[in-house]
């Protein structure tokens, strides 16, 4: 029986937590589908004792190994990913939300639901809380998302309070940093690719709007210390950096970062982008100790250096396979 077992694990975050796990000498089955995940974020476990994969889709058809813990990170996480297939997100985050609670159910067993900030919508209140219930157009191009995570949240809930379960729920705020998809359409992303191209930086709207940017060290180490912490943790918890920025000021650190002149390319908001997201972190700081120690600027060098590598497009090793590891590996 695997200790851990990590869905959405070839995805960007999914990735750097498995990495972090098996670093521990963790027993890990990871799960994925791939429709944005990539083998290659796995390259550095793969053949690393304790570790295997299995290419799974929760949102269709698929069960999951017995665990003594879950993290469930499926779902596409970034606007052009969930806006191209929302049925598929919708069903991730609510069938595939209920495969796992059901495993955890039956395995007696831990699970953490990854949720999102977007479940706060355009915000009314400012920094956001957990006793904050959101702003969020339900039927609006990004409800796939954000009315997805919200129905994982209380299937969750409903676990917990109908069987005992025990379910954390983490509302994870704007993370960044090595494996990134270059397409993955997010702020940070689309300023490096657009830079390293040679391209002028896209600023929606007025470029006054605020995010809080998260390095993924620093996430994937709050993940952790809420899956360790005791049963009676509050739930839902906020992770994320606390430090607001104004987007024209990230666009500034990436233009310094890649050592290129500033030029901006401005167009309208997108429907229903949120005007400021920054969270609240009291209650992780009070019941996990825990608080973000890498700035945005510290962060920038190796998120440039990830993002360098992919798009310099290298060959990728043909899949083969293993019989350790279950399904395709490189």
């Amino acid at each position: 029986m695997a200790k851990v077992a990590v869905t959405g694990a070839a995805g960007f975050l999914g990735s750097n937590l498995v990495e972090f796990l098996v670093s521990r000498r963790e027993t890990v089955a990871g799960l994925d589908n791939l429709s944005t995940g990539r083998l290659e974020n796995l390259r550095s476990v793969w053949h690393r004792r304790g570790f295997t994969f299995r290419r799974a889709d929760l949102a269709r058809s698929s069960t999951l190994p017995r665990a003594e813990k879950y993290y469930h990170l499926a779902s596409p996480a970034s606007p052009p990913a969930y806006q191209r297939d929302p049925i598929s997100t919708l069903l991730v985050n609510s069938t595939g939300t209920h495969r796992v609670l059901e495993a955890a159910r039956r395995a007696d067993a831990r699970v953490l639901i990854a949720s999102t900030s977007e479940v706060y919508g355009d915000a009314t209140v400012h920094p956001q809380s957990e006793r904050y219930w959101g702003n969020v157009n339900p039927i609006g191009v990004r409800s796939c998302y954000d009315e997805g995570k919200r129905f994982s949240e209380a299937l969750a809930v409903a676990y917990r309070r109908s069987y005992g379960l025990d379910v954390r729920i983490a509302r994870i705020f704007n993370t960044y940093g090595p494996r990134m998809d270059p397409a993955d359409g997010r702020v940070i992303s689309n300023f490096v690719v657009q830079g390293l191209r040679g391209e002028p930086l896209t600023i929606y709207g007025d470029g006054t709007q605020t995010r809080s940017f998260c390095y993924v060290a620093d996430l994937v180490a709050g993940l952790d210390r809420l899956m360790e912490a005791p049963k009676e943790v509050p739930t839902p918890m906020n992770l994320g950096n606390p430090a607001e920025v104004p987007i024209r000021r990230v666009a500034e650190l990436v233009a310094v970062a890649l050592r290129i002149p500033l030029r901006f390319n401005y167009r309208p908001l997108p429907e229903d982008d949120p005007k400021q997201r920054c969270p609240d972190i009291g209650l992780a700081r009070q019941h996990l100790g825990w608080t973000p120690t890498v700035g945005l600027e510290a962060g920038l060098p190796s998120t440039v250096a990830s993002l360098r590598v992919a798009l310099a497009g290298k060959p990728r090793t043909r899949p083969r396979r293993s019989k350790r590891l279950k399904g395709w590996v490189t």
